[in-house]
């Protein structure tokens, strides 16, 4: 199996509020995020792929010792997430399972077995507690996404996206062939999720809710805060 880590993006929402750094190398009770995911992934035997772009050295340092790949996207400020994980495509094997996730997203060992655990060939992860204040929004029927989007009406909500996906090996080429496809036509605005709403149209694509594990996304400096309470509650200092 091998994570991708997308953390090429400034972060704009929260960078009034912090250092100068990419929000995923914010300190963690003394430990960057990103480190603290990779060190989890590497724990579980998974191989691990980090685009990098804004502030990538910063980053790079981080990482230092550790055996990941690490690459960098030097258009991180002219493309959304979708060129960061086309400068990843031939990591995109085919040959080994992939769960891709925003390096942002403070996640646990607990929701990563949960990850291991599914019997779906291709998933996002969703919280169905998350539907009023959300970021980024699915409406499923029987748990395969029918609609998504950042301004979904509610009652059209059912639940938030976490910013973690699975992509079983089966399904990696045609997912591949939708990520190169929407690049070749110029669709760098777009995030790398497009490329599994596309799939949509074909086969069903699946949101898992993560059934109360907690997680975050640091978009504001509330969502770093509620980080650091949750660490602290939970003494994973």
């Amino acid at each position: 199996m091998r994570a991708f880590l997308l953390a090429a993006g400034k972060g704009s929402r929260i960078s009034k509020n912090i250092p100068d750094i990419p929000k995923s190398a914010l300190d963690i009770h003394g430990e960057a995020l990103i480190l603290r995911t990779v060190k989890m992934l590497l724990a579980n035997g998974i191989d691990v792929t980090v685009i990098t772009g804004y502030r990538y050295r910063c980053i790079e340092r981080l990482l230092c010792g550790y055996p990941v790949e690490l690459i960098n996207n030097p258009f991180y400020d002219v493309t959304n997430s979708i060129g960061s994980l086309w400068m990843a495509r031939k990591s995109l094997t085919g040959e080994e399972d992939c769960i891709v996730a925003n390096a942002d997203v403070f996640w646990s060992q607990d929701i990563l077995n949960f990850v291991l655990q599914q019997d779906k060939d291709v998933f996002l992860l969703s919280d169905k507690t998350r539907r009023e204040n959300g970021d980024y929004f699915f409406n499923t029927e029987n748990g395969v996404i029918t609609a998504y989007g950042k301004d979904l009406d509610y009652e059209h909500r059912t639940c938030e996206y976490v910013g973690i996906a699975f992509i079983g090996k089966s399904v990696v080429p045609d997912f591949k062939r939708k990520l190169n496809a929407l690049v070749d036509t110029q669709n760098h605005n777009l995030w790398w999720e497009n490329a599994l709403y596309e799939m949509t149209k074909e086969r069903d694509i699946y949101a898992v809710d993560i059934e109360g594990r907690f997680w975050a996304e640091i978009d504001f400096i509330e969502d770093y805060q509620r980080i650091i309470d949750y660490v602290e509650g939970h003494h994973e200092v």
